[in-house]
């Protein structure tokens, strides 16, 4: 595992692997919205490839992920590049593979309701509502498929989470809670440190592990549902991890700002507009 001197620069790689991902990302919204625009029904070819080149982009990453992680994998936990509210949200260093299926069974049921209010009420009776493959479609093999799929990736989730849980009550035994509690300061004892690189290997495993779970099901999404179907999914799945990042983000910029304003109120008039600049700063 890494150094403590070379933990900051394994860091800093996989925070740069992130926003790289995330420019990718916020490309593939711009590229899945005009394809959906422009999408006639004898053209499901021009979205499998779409879907395909997404699909294997999201693979290059997991494995860039885990080629960093076998390095360093603590970061990726609480990544730094993160805010609290997206750490909060976490499952072994990302997102939990079920939440895919969920994503799913979300845009049935907006759409569903969508079209039923377009039907009843004739809001606009020139608008015509596409019954060729969105998520309200779907089909009963589809929905069987994709339960069963949800029930598969929840059980190898539990799994994952209790191989996590082994990992994390190991800490407590020997020898690093002996040698806690024999020094007042723990040093950087030799047989301590193997025994917390050993766990470090152990989470950066699972992590690896749950990056392939999270690949495999998407892949797997993607083979049940039609080329637009698919191409819906994704754009919702996306869409939906850059506005956490993006709230999370305004959610501490608000919170800090009021930390300021109250620290500044506390100190008197000298430090309020110091602390308004730096506020407006951040």
């Amino acid at each position: 595992m890494a150094t403590s001197s070379s933990s900051y620069g394994i860091e800093q790689l996989q925070k740069g692997c992130y926003y790289e991902w995330m420019s990718v990302q916020a490309k593939h919204i711009v590229d899945l919205k005009e394809a959906l625009m422009s999408h006639r029904s004898k053209e499901d070819h021009k979205l499998e490839e779409l879907v395909g080149k997404i699909v294997n982009d999201f693979q290059k990453y997991t494995e860039k992920r885990s080629e960093l992680s076998r390095r360093s994998c603590s970061s990726y936990f609480t990544p730094s590049w993160n805010s609290p509210l997206e750490n909060g949200l976490l499952w072994m260093g990302g997102c939990r593979p079920s939440s895919f299926i969920r994503v799913i069974y979300s845009l049935c049921g907006s759409q569903a309701e969508t079209q039923l209010s377009q039907y009843l009420l004739k809001i606009d009776e020139n608008v015509e509502v596409n019954h060729g493959g969105s998520m309200s479609d779907l089909n009963a093999s589809q929905l069987a498929k994709i339960n069963d799929l949800h029930i598969k990736v929840i059980e190898k989730e539990d799994k994952i989470t209790k191989k996590s849980a082994n990992l994390q009550e190991n800490v407590a035994d020997m020898p690093i809670a002996i040698a806690a509690y024999a020094t007042d300061l723990v040093n950087g004892d030799v047989v301590v440190e193997d025994a917390l690189d050993k766990y470090e290997e152990g989470m950066a495993v699972l992590m690896v592990e749950a990056d392939k779970l999270r690949f495999e099901t998407l892949r797997k999404i993607v083979d049940v549902v039609t080329p637009v179907q698919a191409a819906e999914f994704l754009l919702a799945g996306k869409r939906l991890h850059i506005s956490l990042h993006e709230w999370g983000r305004v959610r501490e910029e608000q919170r800090f700002g009021c930390v300021r304003t109250d620290a500044a109120a506390a100190t008197g008039g000298a430090g309020t507009e110091k602390s308004k600049r730096s506020s407006l700063l951040m």
